[in-house]
């Protein structure tokens, strides 16, 4: 089963929570705070195997969940931080935020590595709360929320050479010809349904790797046929091999074929026309090829290379492929996202990012006010509510970010009801 097109759930570690201890020990009269910290949680990483081909394997599990990381201990014991969620994905494969569309990571190389959730920090326990005026602290800090993402990943095939075509133009053939692939081959259309990858070898040391696409049509860049279920796949080659039926054994006009496809290309991604392009001219040994041939040629820009050949004789195939081989030693990357390449290089990228507010306060049906925002909600959820000490702290923090001045300005009065998450409490002057 070919898949290359998930959507998943992926959930960091949380920190462990710091411990409130006393020392307790003989012979030491005055023992101070000995609360240890807890340990980080887990990141959710990807990695990537190539001996994987397919994302089938997200098609039966799309909740991935890290571990928590240990919580503090007594004698100034730190908690265990846990090990990373390592996860193995294909190369090619895109990760996609979905709530933001930004591209997370582009992995293509063996063992590339990218976090794409990090885990929580551990929360700090009551020994390094001490302080000259309190040197008996009862008072910790729960362990950070590990991020929790909602995330697409996008298999796009790596080969260094792209068939295109209309369907039973021969690009299965040719592949199965030129390699050791056996894709499927038939005498109806859209015969091949998912990419097939060979491994081609020119004869005189030199190799790439070809990729047999799914036969497009008119309006695929619309979803036509199978669209843009493949058309994402063109987007890594550097080279795209342009099958054309010179015979028109189907009634079509092979350069109406030709900038048919071109157009679907085009619409579908204006940068892949940038990539070099190569004309194979096949089922030569068919009758009106010839006439056909020198009528195409008239037509087409004259520095676009075109091979006559024919895949069921095998003629014209070495030309053809030492054509791309050299094409290939000349022809540049293409990266998919611009800005992941510049921040793999070793250059400094500024990105400007809109400064978020540390709260936000809304009111329900009811009446009551609620307040919501990342930073306020991570105070909230790193705040111990069973320790006096740590409740007093966060209502400090609260004050210092200006919530109680927020909430006097929008009318709130002495015993109003305050939501924030699923915590409620009054206000009060």
């Amino acid at each position: 089963m070919f898949v290359d097109q998930v959507k998943i759930n992926v959930k960091a570690g949380n920190g462990g929570d710091g411990m409130v201890a006393f020392r307790r020990e003989k012979f030491v009269p005055n023992g101070g705070p000995a609360g240890g910290d807890g340990g980080k949680g887990a990141n959710v990483v990807f990695e990537v195997d190539e001996g994987l081909r397919t994302l089938v394997d997200f098609r039966f599990k799309r909740k991935f969940k890290a571990e928590h990381g240990e919580n503090g201990m007594s004698k100034s014991m730190h908690g265990r931080g846990a090990s990373d969620l390592v996860i193995p994905v294909p190369p090619g494969t895109l990760v996609k935020d979905l709530e933001t569309g930004e591209t997370i990571a582009d992995l293509v190389a063996h063992g590339q590595r990218a976090i794409i959730a990090k885990g929580g920090r551990g929360g700090r326990g009551n020994k390094r709360f001490a302080t000259p005026a309190n040197p008996a602290p009862e008072l910790s800090e729960n362990g950070e929320p590990g991020q929790e993402r909602s995330i697409q990943l996008e298999l796009k095939v790596l080969a260094d050479v792209g068939l295109v075509g209309f369907p039973s133009v021969g690009k299965s053939t040719l592949l199965s010809i030129v390699s050791a692939a056996r894709p499927k081959i038939a005498a109806y259309h859209f015969t091949t349904l998912v990419p097939n990858l060979g491994m081609v070898d020119t004869g005189d040391g030199r190799s790439f790797v070809m990729a047999d696409l799914p036969g497009l049509i008119e309006g695929a860049s619309q979803g036509v046929g199978l669209g843009h279920q493949f058309l994402r796949h063109i987007e890594r080659t550097r080279v795209i091999v342009h099958v054309i039926d010179m015979s028109g054994a189907e009634g079509r006009d092979p350069y109406e074929d030709f900038m048919t496809i071109n157009k679907e290309l085009e619409d579908y991604n204006l940068r892949l026309l940038e990539r070099p392009q190569i004309v194979v001219a096949n089922k030569m040994d068919m009758p009106e090829a010839e006439e056909n041939l020198q009528q195409f040629k008239e037509k087409l820009d004259e520095a676009i290379p075109v091979f006559p050949i024919s895949a069921l004789t095998k003629t014209g195939l070495n030309a053809l492929l030492l054509a791309i081989a050299d094409e290939l030693e000349v022809a540049p990357e293409f990266p998919l996202d611009e800005l992941l390449e510049k921040e793999e290089e070793n250059t400094v990228l500024y990105k400007f990012e809109a400064e978020e507010p540390d709260f936000v306060v809304t009111r329900d049906p009811d009446g009551a006010f609620v307040l919501s925002g990342e930073k306020i909600e991570r105070l909230f959820a790193m705040t111990n509510f069973e320790r006096d000490a740590s409740i007093n702290r966060f209502a400090r923090q609260l004050r210092a970010m200006g919530v109680d001045e927020e909430l006097r300005s929008r009318g709130a009065e002495d015993g109003d009801t305050v939501r924030l998450l699923d915590f409620e409490f009054e206000f009060q002057e």
